[in-house]
């Protein structure tokens, strides 16, 4: 550890890693969030993987593979959203095709580029060193965009969450706020993918706020506590792969892996425990 902070301050692309995986980590934990309440990382991860063909069109095409990244993985949303609010049978089945095809396509651009360079293929596992500046300023306006939507909409998107049905008969759009969710998902798993790259993206979309979900119920709590979650294993991630020259992303889905198992068989002793005092009470 104290080699990392001796490196931290020495070298600039710890530093932009660094501040790379902490602003993930706002992502990761106000939309990781809903992911985990809704039930939708199924979903979350046929866009995530449909997300490689868009860069490698964007590298095909000599345009920035994050741009490419960013379409891909929103018109991928509104399209599984249309699907599932309209033939729900199918949806199952769309996903598994857009996370085929989306990869698919996306290898046969990165073959037919001229000059291929590897560096798209560290989206696939990512890689946090390589996080160019210019994109810090694309994760910071990407961050803005979701937590100013999530703050002004924020009574509509709890209602659809937790109960669509209700929200419909509050007046409340559904349809509208359901496929603006999901195009927020969208935005997070380009995000996490200057992280952790595309085939990790879930891990880190829903541990953080999975692990908070054993320990509280509001939904603004579990978005504070995730994204704090997030920081601390992007951040320990980072400083633990320095010294041994481990790869970044993998390390820290491990880290994170490895707190919530333990996490939810600690707050599955505490279940059995309150439930055991509350029988005695009732008893006595």
């Amino acid at each position: 550890m104290a080699e990392f902070l001796t490196a931290l301050g020495t070298y600039g692309f710890l530093q932009s890693a660094l501040i790379a995986g902490l602003l993930a980590s706002v992502g990761c934990g106000v939309i990781g969030t809903f992911v985990v309440v809704k039930r939708i990382a199924f979903m979350a991860g046929g866009i995530a993987h449909s997300v490689l063909g868009g860069m490698g069109a964007a590298l095909y095409f000599g345009v920035d593979p994050f741009a490419g990244a960013l379409i891909a993985a929103i018109l991928s949303a509104l399209l599984i959203g249309a699907v599932r609010l309209s033939w729900k049978t199918q949806e199952d089945t769309l996903i598994g095709a857009l996370w085929a095809i989306g990869m698919a396509v996306g290898v046969l651009f990165i073959a037919k580029t001229p000059g291929y360079s590897s560096d798209l293929m560290s989206f696939l596992f990512g890689n946090i060193l390589l996080v160019p500046t210019r994109e810090l300023w694309w994760m910071a306006g990407l961050d803005l965009v979701l937590v100013a939507t999530v703050a002004l909409f924020y009574r509509q998107f709890l209602a659809v969450t937790f109960d669509e049905e209700f929200a419909r008969l509050r007046g409340v759009p559904v349809t509208l706020f359901y496929l603006l969710l999901l195009c927020l998902v969208a935005v997070t798993v380009v995000l996490l993918i200057q992280v952790v790259g595309l085939i990790l993206v879930i891990a880190l979309l829903t541990l953080p706020a999975a692990i908070a979900g054993h320990y509280v119920h509001s939904l603004g709590a579990m978005m504070l506590i995730a994204t704090g979650l997030g920081a601390l294993f992007t951040t320990l991630g980072l400083a633990l792969s320095f010294g041994p020259d481990l790869p970044a992303g993998p390390t820290m889905i491990l880290l994170a892996g490895g707190v919530y198992i333990l996490s939810a068989l600690i707050s599955r002793q505490l279940h059995r425990r309150r439930a055991w005092r509350q029988a005695t009470a009732v008893r006595g």
